[in-house]
């Protein structure tokens, strides 16, 4: 049977049809759909959402240790939160086949930046596989997990914005049930200490040299011959840009297993085509091995090391061809992003666009949208749980260099527990004047509803223990927890107010649920505007939500979009704007 299948349902239905029974992830766009698909075979496997990347890997690790096929994912920027235990498992070794995937982020259409984790691959001394479409993606985790088996090593599986998003029809398979493999007791090979360490470096070398040499013959592994005159060497998504760039009669030599570079079959195909071309998206990962090894081709001095490549974008770079450019009649108005109408968030951030020397340490999630104007109210976004440790290195060297200003850090519900726990203990342990504020919406909301372990529910949708803030934030050493609703504006101001007051460590707990939340009734209505009370001073514009407007300097609200906060109404002077109550 053939369906339409994302890359990332066709990676979870592929680890499904691989036999693999647990699965440990933390979500991060775009590879947040794979861990979403895999509940649907948990009468086969187990799924989690883990508190981070880190800790993600580690249970899937440890399953595969124990016997079991194991998965893990995350965005590429993920990665480096998990690069530790990845590293030492290229080390150890596995038992039952264990995947990592990665999904990377070119053009960084939602990420921090634009990093090429193949290389990951190359600095752990592990296979790399990279489909280029979604039948691939369910097929070639089939192949990761043999690899993993029987090179005794972890398998990064990496995919990209393109190909985890893209659909394609796929051919389903049944699923192999997988024999767990026996644990057996084995320090040599399990503990990490430095002398086995010490040991398990040749290993690693002789493994990649067995799968160098597996390379020729991998099935993954293509080659497409043309008329000899022109050939390629390409993978993942680049292959599919190649094949519609490049005229009729090119040869391509597409490679699945791409770290180790199988250097003999890059020869072969070399020594068959008059010119070659290397075609890769981000950096040149395969064509400096391969310039390494002698060989002569063409590559990154025409395809930029820049953003997500694409059929007109390579066309220009190849050969100079400009595609066809229309002006459209009308030209749309940008839409600059934006918190939703009714985001808790909301108020928090406008509180704090009014005061004035505060410095706002951010982070990874829907609040950093507070940075955008009107609102304006975020210095600083470095990586998932900066916000507090970010927040305590700028509170120290405001205080080394005598400038009074007061800083706050923020991180989101999520964020706290993935890595915002460590930060709330480093503004306690090293006296760090700031205040740390936990925007608790219940939810993962960035990438789409995940839960976490403060939300009540685990992935495979059972109930579990919910971990709450103030307890955390109390048994690590603070004194003083303020925990409000950010809609009641006059409360918000308080709890700031009685924070930078207070004589003993304070925290701050913005405790309101998204409105998104599905399984939660939420309270909505509609505000409307009484046009004769008006005066347009435009106040209630400050707030920042999409639902407001002014046309003929009167203020307008869209009944489409208002949720009936009262943001807006709390912020008018003159009581223009008032909630309709059904």
């Amino acid at each position: 049977m053939k369906v339409l299948l994302s890359g990332n349902e066709a990676i979870a239905r592929g680890a499904y049809e691989a036999g693999v029974r647990v699965c440990a992830a933390y979500p991060g766009t775009p590879s947040t759909e794979i861990f979403e698909e895999l509940p649907k075979f948990k009468d086969v496997l187990y799924c989690e959402w883990a508190p981070n990347e880190k800790v993600a890997t580690e249970v899937a690790y440890g399953a595969a240790i124990a016997g079991l096929r194991s998965l893990t994912a995350m965005k590429h920027v993920g990665l480096n939160v998990a690069a530790d235990p990845m590293f030492t498992a290229s080390y150890n070794g596995v038992n039952g086949g264990f995947v990592i995937v990665t999904a990377d982020d070119p053009s960084m259409h939602s990420s921090q930046n634009e990093q090429d984790n193949r290389n990951y691959a190359r600095a752990a001394k592990i296979a790399l596989i990279e489909p280029s479409d979604s039948q691939e993606c369910k097929d070639f985790m089939r192949e990761a997990y043999k690899i993993s088996e029987r090179f005794d090593m972890p398998v990064l599986f990496r995919t990209t914005t393109r190909i985890s998003h893209s659909k394609s029809l796929v051919e389903l398979g049944e699923r192999t049930e997988v024999e767990p493999r026996p644990y057996t007791r084995d320090l040599p090979k399990n503990n990490c200490a430095p002398a086995n360490a010490y040991r398990h470096r040749v290993k690693v070398e002789q493994m990649l040299d067995a799968l160098r040499e597996y390379g020729r013959t991998c099935p993954i592994n293509k080659l497409e011959m043309g008329d000899g005159e022109v050939g390629v060497i390409t993978a993942s998504i680049a292959y599919q840009y190649a094949k519609e760039v490049f005229p009729e009669g090119t040869s391509f030599l597409k490679l699945g297993l791409t770290y180790p570079l199988p250097m003999d079959l890059i020869r072969d195909f070399a020594a068959k085509v008059k010119k070659l071309y290397v075609i890769e998206e981000l950096e040149g990962f395969m064509e400096e091995q391969i310039r390494a090894a002698g060989i002569e081709c063409v590559g990154k001095e025409l395809v930029s090391n820049e953003y997500e490549l694409n059929p007109e974008r390579l066309r220009r770079m190849l050969f100079g061809t400009e595609p066809e450019i229309r002006e459209l009649p009308v030209r749309p108005v940008p839409r600059p992003p934006t918190l939703c109408p009714g985001c808790p968030h909301r108020g928090f951030f406008y509180v704090m666009s009014k005061k004035k020397d505060t410095v706002i340490a951010g982070d990874i999630g829907c609040y950093t949208l507070g940075a955008v104007p009107p609102l304006s109210a975020m210095d600083t976004c470095v990586c998932m749980g900066g916000g507090l440790s970010v927040g305590a290195g700028m509170a120290h060297a405001f205080e080394l260099a005598g400038q009074k200003k007061k800083v706050y850090g923020v991180v989101g519900d999520s964020t706290f527990f993935h890595s915002g726990m460590t930060g709330a203990v480093e503004i306690l342990y090293n006296k760090a004047n700031m205040i740390p504020v936990v925007l608790d919406n219940h939810i993962t909301g960035m990438t789409g509803h995940q839960d976490n372990p403060g939300s009540g529910f685990t992935l495979q949708g059972e109930v579990a223990s919910a971990v709450r803030i103030e307890d955390v934030l109390e048994a690590v050493g603070y004194q003083k927890i303020l925990i409000v609703d950010p809609q009641d504006l006059t409360a918000m101001q308080e709890a700031v107010d009685a924070a930078e007051a207070s004589e003993v460590p304070a925290a701050i707990i913005c405790r309101r649920p998204c409105l998104l939340i599905k399984r939660i009734k939420h309270d909505i209505g509609l505000c409307t505007v009484d046009a004769a009370k008006c005066i347009g001073c435009r106040k209630c514009l400050s707030v920042g939500c999409p639902a407001v407007s002014v046309r003929d300097k009167k203020s307008r609200i869209d009944p489409s979009l208002c949720v009936g906060c009262t943001l807006c109404a709390q912020v008018c002077p003159v009581g223009a704007i008032s909630r309709k109550e059904d």
